[in-house]
């Protein structure tokens, strides 16, 4: 945008539509959530029940992120053909079934074309989502929309577990929670679908031409999937490896989700009055500080506590800020794509970073935890540096 955009952008302010477009899609991507949230562990738990080993849970679980990678680039395109409210409601439908059909189906086999399934509608569902919320954001209040979204979204997947622990993980009542929550997730859509973006014809570009378009964005995407995934996955192995017993161990995943809550709409805030590829390069320097700090509080459980509280705040807004950078570096045709390819570096960050945090964690007992996490943030804050300066020279 130009002065004159900027500045008339600014006098415009948010339109009431605006607002309803944006409550109607984080609306329903927040019941997804809680839906998601609840439905992770519960499968978890019922293939052990079953008999299946570590492995094969993990083997099941990693087919979420094939899901997304491969299908996930197609969603922009069939949005296209029948609209994006359609196409929500399809997937809130196809989802909720499949999640209903997981304790009828016999043995395990059948659990891994199921989860594919069910996988492929939630990229849908975040993909056309996230699109919805960036195109009616106005451009001087984009990051605080998607902090506001980051915000009820991570509270969503607070709840999920929490009804879990209510309803049980024993016969159909959890999953019919979790079909019952997706098929809510479709009223706001319903009641909005007037207001739901059309996706315009785009350019056709593939991952590696989105990549050129908005690499600093994706780049915060992947590094955000491995970060996220790796802290979540491996933290409580490192906590273990400190001393903590397992309670404990997992209650330092518990202050990482507190701190996503607590940091999305104040660097949000920021977002929307500072450049926005700098406020994502403090985010990454911040980043590696913290991960450099862990080995020096992890004596101190106050000071390791209140450490990872900021440190996992900071590292949450690397997808806030980096869906805010997005909209605003991709042209209005070609934003349902590159939100796509968000979506697909997304996963694949997700299947990269625990393996190569957790090979640091034995690599380099036991702080090779916050080493690894050390180099994924510099990598990052180097490549975001480096494509910032490029385009400013540009």
């Amino acid at each position: 945008m130009n002065r004159e955009e900027l500045e008339h952008a600014g006098r415009r302010g948010i339109s009431a539509e605006d607002v309803a477009a944006i409550a109607a899609a984080v609306t329903c991507v927040t019941v997804v959530g809680i839906g998601l949230s609840l439905s992770i562990p519960l499968l978890s738990i019922e293939l052990e029940r079953r008999g299946a080993s570590s492995t094969l849970i993990g083997i099941n679980t990693a087919v979420a992120g094939i899901a997304s990678i491969c299908t996930v680039p197609f969603v922009p395109r069939l949005a296209a053909r029948i609209g994006v409210a359609p196409l929500l409601g399809l997937a809130l439908v196809v989802g909720a079934m499949s999640l209903a059909l997981f304790p009828i189906l016999p043995g395990i086999a059948l659990w891994f074309p199921l989860r594919f399934v069910f996988s492929m509608t939630l990229g849908a569902l975040f993909v056309l989502s996230e699109y919805w919320i960036n195109a009616a954001a106005p451009p001087e209040r984009r990051g605080l929309v998607m902090g506001i979204y980051a915000t009820v979204l991570a509270a969503g997947f607070a709840v999920g577990p929490l009804l879990l622990a209510l309803v049980g993980t024993e016969g159909p009542a959890p999953y019919a929670t979790g079909a019952v929550l997706m098929l809510a997730g479709g009223l706001p859509i319903l009641l909005a679908r007037g207001l739901s973006p059309t996706i315009e014809p785009g350019s056709g570009q593939g991952l590696l031409g989105y990549l050129r378009l908005a690499p600093g964005a994706l780049a915060a995407a992947l590094a955000y999937g491995a970060v996220e995934t790796g802290i979540f996955a491996i933290l409580p192995l490192y906590g273990l490896r400190l001393g903590y017993d397992a309670q404990g161990a997992a209650g330092l995943v518990s202050l990482i989700a507190l701190g996503n809550v607590l940091f999305q709409i104040p660097f949000g805030w920021l977002a929307d009055r500072f450049d926005r590829g700098a406020v994502l390069l403090g985010a990454g320097l911040a980043g590696a500080a913290g991960s450099a700090l862990i080995p020096l509080t992890a004596g101190n459980p106050l000071a390791f506590g209140l450490l990872l509280l900021v440190w996992g705040g900071i590292a949450g807004t690397l997808y806030t800020v980096g869906l805010a950078m997005l909209g605003d570096r991709t042209p209005a045709n070609d934003l349902a794509g590159a939100n796509a390819a968000f979506v697909v570096l997304y996963n694949v960050g997700l299947m990269l970073g625990p393996p190569v945090i957790g090979g640091g964690l034995d690599l380099v007992p036991p702080h090779g935890f916050a080493w690894a996490l050390l180099a994924l943030f510099l990598v990052f804050a180097g490549a975001l540096a480096a494509t910032e300066r490029k385009r400013a020279r540009s």
